[in-house]
């Protein structure tokens, strides 16, 4: 596995060992296909390894972005999500809001705008991190709903609001 040798090379580098319970908790990692908060993974992975703590694997998460494995994301409410990066395409995130609800997606044209941004104000671009934040087509509907609702119940004639 090339994400492993990786993490090798990255922890010889650094004078890091390399440890069974590192290679379990990128192993569990890499076998989710989600973004993973530190204490979602630690959870998984005590699912097979009942002695790994959440501090092990919140510091293995940290050296796993170290090591260009996996990139933190703070979608807004101050919790890091981690997600696999290496082999991985660019992508960027529309987050609901309300529920949490994240999808991932690739644009040509805004990459290309970005593109031509950073040249029109001469600046390199190295990387780009986009987050666009809403709501759900669930979330929306149901905001929707309660108004209706409300609106239903506001309407002259009924209950309190007679005269």
């Amino acid at each position: 596995m090339k994400e492993l040798e990786i993490l090798n090379v990255y922890l010889a580098e650094n004078g890091l060992n390399r440890t069974v319970q590192r290679e379990s908790i990128l192993n569990e990692f890499l076998s989710t296909e989600r973004h993973v908060t530190a204490q979602e993974l630690a959870e998984l992975v005590r699912g097979r390894h009942p002695n790994l703590g959440y501090v092990t694997v919140f510091r293995a998460l940290k050296l796993f972005a170290e090591a260009g494995l996996a990139a933190a994301t703070d979608f807004g409410d101050g919790t890091l999500r981690y997600e696999h990066c290496y082999a991985h395409t660019h992508h960027d995130h529309l987050i609901c809001g309300v529920c949490g609800k994240t999808v991932e997606f690739c644009s040509h044209e805004i990459e290309r705008l970005q593109e031509e941004l950073s040249r029109k104000h001469g600046f390199q671009l190295v990387g780009h991190r986009m987050e666009l934040f809403g709501k759900c087509p669930d979330c929306a509907g149901k905001e929707q709903a309660r108004k209706t609702i409300v609106a239903v119940r506001r309407r002259p004639g009924r209950g309190k609001d007679r005269l």
